[in-house]
């Protein structure tokens, strides 16, 4: 078995439980976090895959602020390399993906804005 030693910090869908249930097979236990220097905004997604498992056709994407008060919350969970990948698949082409260091000093990867 492999072990959940990578830090995932989600702002938006990726805390539903639908689509941690389509994404990665379990439900995902997170801790409360922050991204701090980021701003948050929406974009509209079309993929098919995608909205059937968030249901949302509007999700939060995230970009650098320029302001270190700037927070975006969220919750940090600890996965596996693989569910990382999974997490890759359900992105859309309006992210991509960066390690930040999040308000507690974890160092996580998060989704931000292409």
């Amino acid at each position: 078995m492999t072990v959940a030693n990578v830090h995932l910090f989600s702002y938006g869908t990726l805390q539903y439980a639908e689509v941690q249930m389509s994404s990665f097979g379990r439900l995902l236990e997170g801790t409360d976090d922050s991204m701090p220097g980021y701003r948050k905004e929406m974009v509209e997604i079309t993929d098919p895959d995608v909205l059937a498992a968030s249901g949302d056709r509007f999700h939060p994407i995230v970009m650098p602020s320029g302001n270190p008060a700037d927070a975006v919350p969220g919750k940090v969970f600890r996965i596996t390399p693989e569910e990382l990948e999974a997490a890759d698949a359900y992105e859309v082409s309006d992210y991509k993906r960066v390690e930040v260091v999040l308000a507690s000093g974890i160092t996580a990867w998060v989704y931000v804005k292409a």
